[in-house]
């Protein structure tokens, strides 16, 4: 396999405005973000919507493609910014790793990587973590992933995600938003429209799972730290002036 890690960022994020420049701890969001998934020594670039997120990463060693702002998600600026870097189609894996998770460990990516390697007729990749507490499975802004879980409890094939409140008394998976495609469920997933489970529940895995593609999802101990709003930057901060 032939992966390529692509960061999407944009300026004009609705909650946070300006995220991915956010200062923490002396260096933008984005910055971090690219550093660490650089430290995994896979190839990597930002895909950015923005000429200045462009800048910044570019200053400090990485590699960013610019991408039309107007393009409607995350991965529609991924797969531009794919077009754009491999059009002869050499990378067969693509790792969206989201910009606003700046402390993500660098060998996050390779769990997905795995996945897809181990399991031939698993399109997609993702991660999910276990619920941080009982609020969880009532916060409509957690996504839960519903899972038909492997005998050893480290992986499972998705079977659904929701913002609803899940039932009973096994565990909930908080799901964490990194993806591993492989090309062709990329191409396939952004050429269509969003599906009517997508736009119900505003997930738009739901979209490739109408389609009929399959996600597996690994489990790891913790879903790193996302930063949403004001209140995450701010523990964001604070996380960076204990661990540097």
């Amino acid at each position: 396999m032939n992966p390529l890690i692509l960061i999407p960022a944009r300026m004009a994020a609705t909650r946070l405005p300006g995220k991915p420049l956010a200062d923490i701890g002396g260096l933008p969001m984005i910055v971090r973000a690219s550093r660490q998934a650089r430290a995994s020594g896979l190839a990597v670039a930002v895909a950015a919507g923005d000429q200045e997120i462009v800048e910044a990463v570019e200053a400090d060693g990485g590699r960013a493609v610019l991408t039309d702002p107007d393009l409607p998600s995350g991965s529609d600026r991924i797969r531009a910014a794919l077009h754009a870097l491999d059009p002869e189609a050499q990378h067969d894996v693509i790792v969206n790793l989201q910009g606003d998770m700046p402390f993500a460990e660098p060998g996050i990516s390779a769990l997905c990587i795995d996945l897809l390697a181990r399991h031939p007729d698993c399109d997609i990749a993702t991660l999910v973590a276990p619920e941080s507490g009982a609020g969880d499975r009532t916060n409509p802004d957690v996504v839960k992933a519903v899972l038909a879980m492997a005998p050893e409890g480290t992986e499972g094939r998705a079977l659904y995600f929701t913002r609803s409140t899940l039932y009973g008394d096994g565990p909930v998976w908080r799901h964490v938003g990194l993806y591993g495609y492989r090309r062709a469920a990329l191409e396939a997933f952004c050429a269509a429209p969003p599906s009517l489970l997508e736009r119900r529940e505003k997930l738009e895995q739901l979209r490739a799972m109408e389609m009929g593609l399959r996600i597996h999802a690994a489990v790891i101990a913790d879903a790193p730290l996302s930063i949403d709003n004001s209140g995450d930057l701010a523990a964001a901060r604070a996380q960076a002036a204990i661990s540097g």
